[in-house]
């Protein structure tokens, strides 16, 4: 009894089965496919971060006035500078990754190793400045007042520019403890209690005549609304809830809680995705040092992970562009 062998000349293909999709490896197939799941993801949450917006337009922080802080310049108001060299360092990033993937398509381990090594510093730097960026967000830098509304109430000199709390408000000699679960109902609790109570900043305001509160209203100019110094005790003593020192998924100095909600999901959401490039990175670049590739005689994992690369930075383009620029 005779055996009938039938080949379909695809055996040695790297997709056996019977074609090539778009000339691309099994790998680089489900790369493209994580990426537009993934871009499907990020799509849905600036959507979202969008029609809040909209929706909140005349009420929502400007981000000139909140991303003004660069590291070794405290103090200074540069509105966008730091938010504008990390953008820069991603994107010069996903320059050197083309440049690695192009030496990898030529066999120059020596290259690839040096591209590789700029691509990641380039992630690290990125990483640690949206770390510092984070701190800075929670942490303030002027103080505010919440109303009763829900509202934001932060304070002006008599030229517009910001004030803070600790410019003229004194801490009073009362202590207060906060409200612990041992001490008291079970299920009420505090968090960390801010520096001044709404009674001093009260005295601190009446003190200073040339200190006023401003809304979180937008005017037709495009600035937030000053109140004359009647309206700003009027308001302070009628509505004045919480002092608010920085922001959090609670509160927000700077304006709506909902902008502080978006600002660290999708930010961080980002930052997930470049902290992960940057460990898978280091993991190829390893590996391109250990010669694995070159024996192979085929870069393409540096051409894979390179796709991601790009993908991220070309997300955060659009981030920047939402979040910071529009």
């Amino acid at each position: 009894m005779s055996t009938t062998v039938v080949t379909t000349g695809t055996e040695g293909k790297t997709w056996g089965g019977g074609n090539e999709p778009l000339k691309a490896s099994y790998g680089k197939m489900m790369m493209w496919f994580f990426i537009v799941s993934d871009a499907l993801t990020f799509s849905g949450f600036l959507a979202a971060y969008g029609f809040s917006r909209f929706k909140f337009i005349e009420t929502w922080p400007i981000a000139d006035e909140v991303f003004t802080h660069v590291p070794f310049l405290h103090g200074q108001n540069l509105p966008m500078i730091y938010v504008a060299f990390m953008t820069f360092v991603l994107i010069m990033s996903s320059v050197t990754m083309v440049l690695a993937v192009d030496a990898g398509h030529h066999l120059n381990k020596a290259k690839v190793t040096l591209y590789m090594f700029l691509t990641i510093i380039g992630g690290l730097i990125f990483v640690g400045s949206q770390a510092w960026e984070w701190s800075t967000f929670i942490k303030g830098d002027y103080g505010a007042i919440q109303t009763k509304g829900g509202n934001i109430l932060q304070f002006v000199n008599t030229e517009g520019h910001r004030v803070a709390l600790r410019d003229f408000v004194v801490v009073g000699e009362n202590e207060r403890a906060a409200h612990e679960r041992k001490n008291g109902l079970w299920f009420v609790s505090e968090g960390t209690l801010p520096t001044y109570t709404v009674e001093e900043v009260i005295h601190g305001l009446e003190s200073h005549p040339n200190v006023l509160v401003r809304t979180q209203d937008i005017n037709e100019h495009g600035h937030k609304t000053v109140l004359s110094r009647e309206e700003s005790l009027k308001q302070i003593k009628a509505n004045g809830k919480h002092v608010v020192e920085g922001a959090n998924l609670h509160v927000n100095e700077y304006g709506s809680p909902l902008f502080a909600d978006f600002f660290f999901f999708i930010t961080g959401f980002h930052g997930f995705h470049v902290f992960s490039g940057v460990i898978i990175n280091i993991i190829i670049f390893f590996n391109v040092i250990l010669g694995t590739y070159e024996k192979r005689k085929s870069y393409e994992m540096v051409e894979k992970v390179g796709l991601y690369w790009h993908f991220v930075d070309l997300v955060w383009v659009f981030v920047f562009t939402f979040f910071y620029l529009v």
